[in-house]
């Protein structure tokens, strides 16, 4: 038995969460300081996660994908990212690319894409803009129609897996009158002739994977537009509310690599005479983050299941997100100081994983944007009462 909880896993769950510490172990650890010290995205990686099917993990299999539930999924992809945080980003990036395509693209749509996600030929979602992340509609991209299709002009940004992705779905407004309801989501192919992404991302961390621009002043056909016209931005919402539960899975692996850090560096290094885990500012620091963990964790899988019973997981998907990225946060900082001087030098891993950590707070929600969702939750329930 060990100290953090160990949820009890369906069978599938358990076959991709072994299949995921055996490639984790195997191939993404050893590469990850390497990824990092050099920003350099992993095709190897990509290639192993073709081979062992993660890549259509979570497809449906009449799409080409493996069928899993969401619990299952979030167990590979907490397992990959204790390993290597870059690896369950990418992971997370392939998710969110695919969602709008499941849940408001044509079959058509999905025989083609899903099948080419499936081979490692990633789609990308492109929402946010230099100026449009927590606010989605005030994106300025805008659709036009000309002829038979539309002419997509603008610039998306911070576009998870960008640059590496074949397809990007591409949110630009159609109705800019209309705001938020005004909104339509396309389907683009970075090989069509006015599609370019001139800028990629020089991260702190996560620096394993590739983030990136996309400059956009080409014409697609209508059969490119995803799900209803000026309905996307609800697409869109529905979209992040399954991400932020695999974002959570993403934080929930780096703070178990941040713990296994610490308390295998207290019961090694020595002062006083006595390993530094006697000293009760350090074993009550890990006891704290074996709780926190532990909790998050709880959170997490109940957020999973959830979505995989049918349920409305807007509320708990944003309290997962904002307190796995918390946890992590606080253990990254722990696994540092209990390293001491040698934490906040390269190359040791927690130097690494306090970087990886950062960002877990800002993308998919920043921990503003869902402590707003949630307030707007209870002042709506509270007014019911009322």
């Amino acid at each position: 038995m060990t100290v953090i909880w160990q949820p009890t896993l369906p069978a599938d769950a358990q076959r991709w969460q072994t299949l995921a510490d055996d490639l984790g172990s195997s191939h993404c650890a050893p590469l990850a300081a390497e990824l990092d010290r050099e920003q350099r995205y992993p095709w190897e990686t990509i290639a192993k996660l073709v081979e062992h099917k993660f890549t259509g993990l979570f497809l449906p299999q009449q799409w080409g994908g493996e069928g899993a539930s969401l619990t299952a999924t979030v167990a590979a992809v907490e397992t990959l990212g204790a390993h290597c945080a870059s690896t369950a980003a990418i992971m997370c990036a392939y998710q969110l690319g695919a969602f709008p395509l499941l849940l408001a693209g044509t079959d058509e749509q999905k025989d083609f894409y899903l099948r080419e996600m499936a081979q490692g030929r990633a789609t990308s979602f492109a929402l946010s803009e230099r100026i449009a992340g927590s606010d989605a509609a005030a994106i300025e991209a805008t659709a036009v129609r000309e002829g038979d299709g539309w002419r997509l002009k603008g610039e998306k940004y911070w576009i998870g897996n960008g640059g590496a992705s074949r397809y990007y779905v591409a949110f630009a407004k159609t109705d800019p009158a209309a705001g938020g309801r005004g909104i339509t989501a396309f389907m683009v192919d970075k090989e069509q002739p006015g599609v370019l992404i001139d800028e990629l991302n020089d991260k702190m961390g996560i620096r394993g994977t590739q983030t990136s621009n996309l400059k956009l002043d080409v014409v697609v056909p209508d059969s490119a537009r995803v799900g209803d016209l000026n309905r996307a931005l609800r697409l869109a919402l529905q979209t992040l509310n399954v991400g932020r539960i695999m974002v959570s899975a993403q934080c929930l692996g780096l703070a178990l690599a941040c713990y296994r850090e610490a308390s295998l560096r207290a019961v090694q290094r020595k002062t006083f005479g006595a390993p530094i885990i006697d000293n009760q500012g350090i074993g009550f620091m890990l006891a704290d983050m074996a709780t926190e963990i532990s909790a998050a964790r709880m959170m997490l899988y109940q957020a999973a299941a959830a979505y995989d019973r049918g349920e409305d997981v807007s509320n708990l998907g944003a309290m997962a997100k904002l307190f796995t990225s918390e946890v992590s946060h606080r253990a990254a900082d722990n696994a540092v100081q209990i390293w001491g001087g040698l934490g906040y030098c390269k190359p040791t891993v927690a130097e690494r994983l306090y970087r990886d950590q950062r960002i877990l707070e800002i993308y998919e929600g920043a921990s503003e944007i869902q402590r707003l969702v949630l307030a707007r939750a209870i002042r709506k329930e509270a007014e019911q009462r009322v």
